[in-house]
């Protein structure tokens, strides 16, 4: 038997393994109308699992089993909900070839990415594992002496989870996580185009002991009309989104009319600030990571590599040469370090904004194309010389594509950088030490990566500013997204 054979039977019998059906009250049942949907490979454009499509009336029901555990499930005691994450931690790390390979085949990243997103999906498990035995509160006597202040933490409740296509486990767990160990129900809808490693992911929570009812899964291609009548339900009583900002805008204003608490990591267009002080392979090293980890599918990829004049040619021609030598294919291939974008439409938005700059004078210096065949493949591309009236300086790109603009002086690079509707995260390269802490303060958004091209990580907040969103994910804040605050106050006892 051929090596190719090989990969594919384990391929097949690891998708088989996959549960297809939506998880509601403890049970893996069929949508109630009978329908499916095909989720397929990106790399190949084949179907690999088809799986249940949720009504809205699946919904309701996954509703009504969250709302149904949830008094019993705030009752638990936060050790034994804190053991039943790192349960499904330790179960994780056991199985972690499985879930990089189910990524890679449902979402196209390389396996190496793949196995680099298990490692940081999991440490969201563990983190709020340990954060579920520290929820804690104050007591203490007024001012006024009249009597006794008592603050307490509370769960919000039942809470719908809305998680993307492009890191299918890590977003997960970073919601998941907090949820469960603040002592929340959950009714959790994963991404149609790659629903599957959520899927596994609540199969294992099941079997670290998770009670029926705390996690309900639905799969739906209804996504708006579910949505609207989960959040009219009063007994919902919160909602986390992971996606674009125009949904983000959508949901919040659906959220006002039953006032729930809402969490929302939306869009970016970060700033990647290389000045002429920066150590040179640092910075390269920092752009290759920021920009196309994730095949530049990312909210915190690089997106605007605004370089000092005087080593912008210098950059440019270092990153090019870089870009050039990636290697292109199925993520499941030795030595791949691009994949295939999503699907056809993110093809097709990368062309038109590439296409658009490279009319209106930026300069072309390596790719700049689709590739033909199978699949959703475009060629890591950089363009120079970007500027005002091109769609790619404005608008989220989502691909990997590296656009460099010119900038002369400090000044000229705070205001570029903060030139953006969007503030999620920003990168700054330099060596002055002031300068550094300068951009800290100056640049406008939630997080900032100052000589590194990754932030992210379980002990900490994640969350932007503006249009990127509100709250945060991850750290010691995470949990407190899914907690409500009561205050009580007792008459002096001595009096």
């Amino acid at each position: 038997m051929t090596t190719i054979d090989t990969q594919l039977i384990t391929e097949a019998a690891l998708l088989e393994s996959v549960p297809n059906q939506l998880f509601i009250g403890g049970a893996w049942v069929d949508a109630e109308d009978g329908k499916t949907i095909d989720v397929s490979d990106p790399a190949t454009g084949e179907v690999i699992r088809t799986i249940a499509d949720a009504s809205v009336a699946d919904g309701v029901r996954a509703l009504d089993a969250a709302a149904a555990t949830q008094a019993e499930w705030a009752a638990t005691p936060p050790r034994v909900r804190g053991e039943i994450l790192r349960k499904a931690f330790d179960l994780l790390q056991e199985r972690k070839e499985d879930f990089a390979l189910l990524m890679t085949l449902e979402m196209g990243k390389p396996l190496a990415e793949a196995r680099g997103e298990v490692a940081y999906g999991g440490e969201f498990l563990r983190w709020f594992s340990e954060e579920a035995v520290r929820i804690a509160g104050r007591y203490g006597t007024n001012p006024e002496g009249t009597g006794t202040m008592i603050v307490t933490q509370r769960p919000v409740g039942p809470v719908y989870l809305i998680t993307p296509w492009n890191f299918p486990l890590a977003m997960a767990t970073r919601k998941l996580g907090p949820a469960l160990a603040a002592g929340c129900t959950v009714v959790i809808k994963p991404a149609t185009l790659t629903p599957l490693t959520t899927l596994a992911l609540v199969a294992l929570l099941e079997e670290a002991g998770l009670p029926k009812g705390v996690v309900n899964v639905i799969t739906t291609t209804s996504t708006g009309k579910l949505s609207e009548t989960l959040m009219a339900d009063p007994r919902l009583r919160k909602v986390s989104f992971t996606g674009s900002t125009p949904v983000g805008v959508a949901l919040l204003k659906q959220a006002a009319d039953n006032v729930l608490r809402t969490s929302m990591e939306l869009g970016g267009n970060a700033p990647f600030v290389v000045f002429e002080d920066a150590d040179l392979d640092k910075a390269v090293d920092g752009a290759m990571i920021a920009k196309f980890r994730n095949i530049g599918q990312a909210c915190t990829a690089a997106n605007r590599f605004i370089v000092q004049d005087s080593i912008a040619d210098e950059f440019a021609a270092r990153l090019a040469e870089r870009v050039k030598a990636m290697k292109i294919g199925r993520g499941t291939e030795e030595g791949v370090t691009i994949g295939p974008l999503i699907d056809g439409k993110a093809v097709t938005n990368t062309t038109r904004l590439v296409d658009d700059a490279v009319a209106k004078g930026a300069k072309l210096l390596a790719g700049g194309s689709a590739i033909e065949g199978p699949g959703s493949f475009f060629e890591p591309t950089v363009l120079d010389r970007v500027g005002d009236g091109m769609a790619i300086k404005v608008e989220e790109i989502f691909g990997p594509v590296v656009s460099i603009i010119r900038f002369s002086d400090e000044a000229d690079a705070i205001r570029i950088a903060n030139d953006s509707e969007y503030g999620l995260v920003g990168y700054v390269f330099t060596e002055d030490f002031k300068r550094g802490q300068r951009l800290i303060d100056q640049i406008d958004t939630g997080m900032m990566g100052l000589n590194v091209g990754v932030v992210s990580n379980a002990a900490a907040p994640f969350g932007g500013v503006k249009q990127s969103g509100l709250g945060r994910e991850g750290g010691a804040e995470g949990i407190h997204e899914y907690l409500e605050t009561k205050y009580t106050l007792t008459p002096n006892p001595y009096k």
